[in-house]
Protein backbone atom coordinates (compact mmCIF):
# COMPACT_ATOMS: atom_id res chain seq x y z
CA UNK A 1 0.00 0.00 0.00
CA UNK A 2 1.35 3.62 -0.91
CA UNK A 3 -0.97 5.22 1.58
CA UNK A 4 -4.80 4.97 2.58
CA UNK A 5 -6.12 7.20 -0.06
CA UNK A 6 -3.52 6.00 -2.83
CA UNK A 7 -3.14 2.44 -1.82
CA UNK A 8 -2.64 1.77 -5.60
CA UNK A 9 -0.42 5.02 -6.56
CA UNK A 10 0.56 8.23 -5.74
CA UNK A 11 1.05 10.66 -9.22
CA UNK A 12 2.86 13.52 -8.14
CA UNK A 13 1.80 16.66 -10.85
CA UNK A 14 3.58 19.29 -11.62
CA UNK A 15 1.51 22.26 -12.49
CA UNK A 16 1.90 26.15 -13.01
CA UNK A 17 0.58 28.30 -9.83
CA UNK A 18 -2.27 29.97 -12.71
CA UNK A 19 -3.49 26.09 -13.50
CA UNK A 20 -7.26 25.55 -11.81
CA UNK A 21 -7.93 22.52 -14.46
CA UNK A 22 -5.68 19.98 -14.02
CA UNK A 23 -6.35 18.47 -10.81
CA UNK A 24 -9.87 18.91 -11.11
CA UNK A 25 -10.18 16.66 -14.18
CA UNK A 26 -8.07 14.17 -12.43
CA UNK A 27 -9.92 13.92 -9.45
CA UNK A 28 -12.96 14.17 -11.48
CA UNK A 29 -12.26 10.81 -13.09
CA UNK A 30 -12.93 9.12 -9.73
CA UNK A 31 -9.79 6.55 -9.80
CA UNK A 32 -10.04 4.40 -6.97
CA UNK A 33 -6.88 4.24 -5.20
CA UNK A 34 -5.46 7.07 -6.98
CA UNK A 35 -4.42 9.91 -5.69
CA UNK A 36 -2.69 13.19 -6.65
CA UNK A 37 0.08 15.37 -5.11
CA UNK A 38 0.48 18.83 -7.09
CA UNK A 39 3.30 20.89 -6.90
CA UNK A 40 3.38 24.43 -8.41
CA UNK A 41 5.61 26.00 -10.58
CA UNK A 42 5.35 29.65 -9.50
CA UNK A 43 3.81 32.08 -12.05
CA UNK A 44 4.44 35.72 -11.10
CA UNK A 45 3.36 37.33 -14.40
CA UNK A 46 0.92 35.31 -16.60
CA UNK A 47 0.95 37.37 -19.18
CA UNK A 48 1.50 35.22 -22.67
CA UNK A 49 -0.47 37.58 -25.52
CA UNK A 50 2.81 37.93 -27.55
CA UNK A 51 5.38 35.31 -28.77
CA UNK A 52 7.67 37.36 -26.54
CA UNK A 53 5.51 37.50 -23.76
CA UNK A 54 4.97 33.75 -23.82
CA UNK A 55 8.71 32.61 -24.55
CA UNK A 56 9.38 34.46 -20.76
CA UNK A 57 6.45 32.63 -19.31
CA UNK A 58 7.80 29.32 -20.21
CA UNK A 59 11.02 31.30 -18.42
CA UNK A 60 9.20 31.58 -15.20
CA UNK A 61 8.02 27.67 -15.39
CA UNK A 62 11.71 26.70 -16.32
CA UNK A 63 13.18 28.96 -13.42
CA UNK A 64 10.52 27.31 -10.86
CA UNK A 65 10.13 23.70 -12.12
CA UNK A 66 13.00 21.96 -9.65
CA UNK A 67 11.50 24.02 -6.19
CA UNK A 68 7.99 21.81 -7.89
CA UNK A 69 9.35 18.91 -8.14
CA UNK A 70 11.00 19.05 -5.01
CA UNK A 71 8.06 20.41 -3.24
CA UNK A 72 5.96 17.06 -4.95
CA UNK A 73 9.23 14.55 -4.17
CA UNK A 74 8.47 14.65 -0.17
CA UNK A 75 4.61 12.97 -0.59
CA UNK A 76 7.05 9.93 -1.82
CA UNK A 77 4.96 10.11 -5.21
CA UNK A 78 5.23 6.46 -7.53
CA UNK A 79 5.40 8.72 -10.80
CA UNK A 80 5.93 12.54 -12.00
CA UNK A 81 3.21 13.62 -14.67
CA UNK A 82 3.78 16.86 -16.17
CA UNK A 83 0.15 18.85 -15.71
CA UNK A 84 1.35 21.45 -17.98
CA UNK A 85 2.17 20.83 -21.89
CA UNK A 86 3.92 23.35 -23.88
CA UNK A 87 7.41 23.28 -22.02
CA UNK A 88 7.62 19.48 -22.95
CA UNK A 89 6.28 20.28 -26.74
CA UNK A 90 9.25 22.39 -27.29
CA UNK A 91 12.21 21.37 -29.45
CA UNK A 92 10.46 18.76 -30.83
CA UNK A 93 10.34 14.70 -30.50
CA UNK A 94 14.32 15.17 -28.75
CA UNK A 95 12.99 18.02 -26.91
CA UNK A 96 10.68 16.22 -24.83
CA UNK A 97 13.05 13.30 -24.69
CA UNK A 98 15.81 15.42 -23.22
CA UNK A 99 13.11 17.45 -20.72
CA UNK A 100 11.91 13.47 -19.95
CA UNK A 101 15.38 12.06 -19.04
CA UNK A 102 16.15 15.39 -17.07
CA UNK A 103 13.36 14.44 -15.05
CA UNK A 104 13.73 10.93 -14.96
CA UNK A 105 17.41 12.02 -13.47
CA UNK A 106 15.96 14.74 -10.99
CA UNK A 107 13.38 12.41 -9.18
CA UNK A 108 14.61 9.00 -10.00
CA UNK A 109 10.84 8.28 -10.59
CA UNK A 110 8.57 7.14 -14.23
CA UNK A 111 7.75 10.20 -16.03
CA UNK A 112 4.36 10.94 -17.66
CA UNK A 113 4.56 14.15 -20.32
CA UNK A 114 1.81 15.69 -22.60
CA UNK A 115 3.64 15.18 -25.66
CA UNK A 116 4.86 12.26 -25.22
CA UNK A 117 0.91 10.89 -23.64
CA UNK A 118 -0.72 12.51 -27.08
CA UNK A 119 1.73 10.15 -29.40
CA UNK A 120 0.70 7.57 -27.65
CA UNK A 121 -2.81 7.75 -27.75
CA UNK A 122 -2.97 8.59 -31.34
CA UNK A 123 -0.76 5.25 -31.62
CA UNK A 124 -3.39 3.50 -30.01
CA UNK A 125 -6.07 5.41 -31.50
CA UNK A 126 -4.57 4.17 -35.00
CA UNK A 127 -5.05 8.00 -36.37
CA UNK A 128 -2.16 10.06 -38.56
CA UNK A 129 -4.15 12.92 -39.80
CA UNK A 130 -4.43 15.07 -36.92
CA UNK A 131 -6.14 18.46 -36.68
CA UNK A 132 -4.82 19.96 -32.95
CA UNK A 133 -5.83 23.10 -30.90
CA UNK A 134 -4.13 25.31 -28.48
CA UNK A 135 -4.88 28.40 -26.17
CA UNK A 136 -1.27 29.54 -27.14
CA UNK A 137 0.36 32.02 -29.06
CA UNK A 138 1.97 31.34 -32.77
CA UNK A 139 5.94 30.15 -31.66
CA UNK A 140 4.47 27.57 -28.89
CA UNK A 141 1.64 26.34 -31.93
CA UNK A 142 4.92 25.86 -34.08
CA UNK A 143 6.45 23.45 -31.74
CA UNK A 144 3.30 21.63 -31.25
CA UNK A 145 3.35 21.06 -34.98
CA UNK A 146 6.74 19.93 -35.14
CA UNK A 147 6.92 17.56 -32.98
CA UNK A 148 3.15 15.98 -34.15
CA UNK A 149 5.50 15.87 -37.64
CA UNK A 150 8.14 14.70 -36.01
CA UNK A 151 6.28 11.78 -34.86
CA UNK A 152 5.15 10.62 -37.55
CA UNK A 153 1.63 12.70 -37.60
CA UNK A 154 0.30 14.39 -40.49
CA UNK A 155 -1.18 17.87 -39.38
CA UNK A 156 -3.75 18.83 -41.21
CA UNK A 157 -4.35 21.99 -39.65
CA UNK A 158 -3.04 23.81 -36.30
CA UNK A 159 -4.49 27.01 -34.31
CA UNK A 160 -3.92 28.57 -31.13
CA UNK A 161 -6.95 30.59 -28.88
CA UNK A 162 -4.02 33.59 -28.36
CA UNK A 163 -4.94 33.69 -24.33
CA UNK A 164 -3.62 36.83 -23.54
CA UNK A 165 -2.77 35.75 -20.55
CA UNK A 166 -2.70 32.08 -18.31
CA UNK A 167 -5.18 32.44 -15.88
CA UNK A 168 -7.48 33.68 -18.99
CA UNK A 169 -7.29 29.84 -20.23
CA UNK A 170 -9.51 28.25 -17.89
CA UNK A 171 -11.55 31.16 -18.86
CA UNK A 172 -12.25 30.33 -22.98
CA UNK A 173 -15.95 29.25 -22.92
CA UNK A 174 -17.39 25.58 -24.49
CA UNK A 175 -19.10 27.60 -27.64
CA UNK A 176 -15.55 29.32 -28.20
CA UNK A 177 -13.64 25.73 -28.40
CA UNK A 178 -17.05 24.10 -30.68
CA UNK A 179 -16.26 27.28 -33.09
CA UNK A 180 -12.20 26.20 -32.84
CA UNK A 181 -12.83 22.73 -33.27
CA UNK A 182 -15.00 23.16 -36.84
CA UNK A 183 -12.57 25.71 -38.17
CA UNK A 184 -9.82 22.75 -38.20
CA UNK A 185 -12.01 19.80 -39.07
CA UNK A 186 -12.29 18.24 -41.98
CA UNK A 187 -13.52 14.70 -43.30
CA UNK A 188 -9.55 13.93 -44.08
CA UNK A 189 -9.09 15.00 -40.25
CA UNK A 190 -9.28 11.59 -38.41
CA UNK A 191 -8.76 12.78 -34.71
CA UNK A 192 -8.72 16.02 -32.96
CA UNK A 193 -6.00 17.60 -30.44
CA UNK A 194 -6.16 19.60 -27.72
CA UNK A 195 -2.99 20.70 -25.78
CA UNK A 196 -3.23 23.47 -22.93
CA UNK A 197 -3.63 21.58 -19.60
CA UNK A 198 -5.64 24.74 -18.23
CA UNK A 199 -8.03 24.62 -21.17
CA UNK A 200 -11.44 22.68 -19.56
CA UNK A 201 -11.49 20.27 -22.81
CA UNK A 202 -12.55 16.49 -21.40
CA UNK A 203 -16.18 16.40 -20.90
CA UNK A 204 -16.62 18.51 -24.21
CA UNK A 205 -14.14 16.26 -25.81
CA UNK A 206 -16.43 13.22 -24.90
CA UNK A 207 -19.48 15.02 -26.20
CA UNK A 208 -17.60 16.28 -29.62
CA UNK A 209 -16.72 12.86 -30.37
CA UNK A 210 -20.22 11.68 -30.31
CA UNK A 211 -21.09 14.68 -32.48
CA UNK A 212 -18.10 14.28 -34.69
CA UNK A 213 -17.94 10.76 -34.93
CA UNK A 214 -14.54 10.39 -34.33
CA UNK A 215 -11.77 10.30 -32.07
CA UNK A 216 -11.29 14.16 -30.25
CA UNK A 217 -8.02 13.96 -27.15
CA UNK A 218 -7.76 16.26 -24.57
CA UNK A 219 -4.68 16.54 -23.18
CA UNK A 220 -5.64 16.15 -19.74
CA UNK A 221 -7.51 13.11 -20.43
CA UNK A 222 -4.28 11.94 -22.25
CA UNK A 223 -1.76 12.22 -19.42
CA UNK A 224 -3.83 10.37 -16.94
CA UNK A 225 -4.77 7.61 -19.42
CA UNK A 226 -0.46 7.14 -19.86
CA UNK A 227 -0.08 7.66 -16.44
CA UNK A 228 -2.41 4.87 -15.50
CA UNK A 229 -1.16 2.46 -18.65
CA UNK A 230 2.56 3.13 -17.78
CA UNK A 231 2.00 2.53 -14.64
CA UNK A 232 -0.09 -0.86 -15.32
CA UNK A 233 -3.27 0.21 -13.64
CA UNK A 234 -6.04 -0.84 -16.67
CA UNK A 235 -8.76 1.50 -14.76
CA UNK A 236 -11.22 2.63 -17.44
CA UNK A 237 -13.62 5.75 -17.65
CA UNK A 238 -16.76 6.85 -18.91
CA UNK A 239 -17.49 10.42 -19.81
CA UNK A 240 -13.74 11.56 -20.56
CA UNK A 241 -13.47 10.49 -24.27
CA UNK A 242 -12.69 6.92 -25.67
CA UNK A 243 -9.33 7.02 -25.43
CA UNK A 244 -10.02 6.32 -20.98
CA UNK A 245 -12.98 4.53 -21.92
CA UNK A 246 -11.85 1.78 -24.46
CA UNK A 247 -8.05 1.94 -24.39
Amino acid sequence: MTNAVGYRAVFGVIVPSTNTVVEHDYWRAGLPGIAYRAGSMYIPNPVMGSDADFQALLGQIRASIDTAVRDVLTAEPDRMVMGMSAETFWGGVAGNAAFEQRLRERTGLPVTTGASSCRAALRALGCRRIAVFSPYQPIADIEVGRFFTEAGFDVAAITGLRCPTAPDIARVDADRIRATVASIDGPDVEVIVQVGTNLSFVAQAEQLEHELGKPVVAINAATLWHALREHGLDDRVEGAGQLLREH
